[in-house]
């Protein structure tokens, strides 16, 4: 059975909840999840984070890239980019681009932002761009998804998205919570029929 990696951060709770919006759709396409994170980082480190969360998804490691089917990666917008802790995570992966750890493997994905234009689609960009460099087979939401035409909030063609107000209280729409699930079904079914 298909493994799909779900790997993330999350400040606020956004992304995490659209994380698992995106496992529910995974599994409805038959495959399995691995919920992971990445630690904080800080322009001065005071100390180390704990080897193993205090909550929610454990950090990932260099194997749950190597273990998994395909990919979700999810992060908050800073200013129209990816946040800094999945960017230092992606950047030490020098390795995994040398041996190819990603390549061939279809990938996605998803975001949230405080406002609409908060620039939820250059960040979906930013992690698009390394993706690519490692060779991955990007999985987007097709326009023959109806929620897509009917949005007025989070979701592109890009992948998920949500918008979560300024202070993170609006609740994932219909349509975000449709895209998401989508993504994951589709994104799971690519990966059943490239690992068959």
């Amino acid at each position: 059975m298909a493994e799909i990696l779900i790997l993330y951060y999350s400040r606020g709770g956004s992304v995490a909840k659209l994380a698992r919006l995106l496992a529910r759709g995974v599994e409805e396409s038959g495959c399995t999840t691995r919920l992971r994170t990445v630690p904080p980082v800080a322009p001065i480190t005071v100390q180390a984070a704990p080897p193993v969360p205090e909550s929610g998804a454990p950090y990932v490691e260099a194997r749950d890239l190597a273990e998994c089917d395909g990919l979700l990666l999810g992060s908050p917008t800073r200013f129209g980019t990816m946040a800094a802790p999945l960017k230092h995570f992606i950047d030490g992966l020098g390795a995994e681009w040398v041996s190819g750890t990603l390549a061939g493997k279809p990938a996605a994905v998803f975001t949230s932002t405080g406002t609409m234009h908060g620039g939820q689609e250059a960040t979906l960009l930013s992690m698009i761009l390394p993706l690519l460099h490692h060779g991955v087979l990007l999985v987007g939401i097709p326009y023959t998804e109806p929620a897509l035409h009917s949005t007025r909030s989070g979701g592109t063609p890009y992948g998920a998205s949500h918008v979560a107000g300024d202070d993170n209280d609006e609740p994932i729409s219909a349509e975000e919570r449709e895209l998401a699930l989508a993504l994951g079904r589709r994104l799971g079914a690519v990966a059943r029929k490239l690992s068959a």
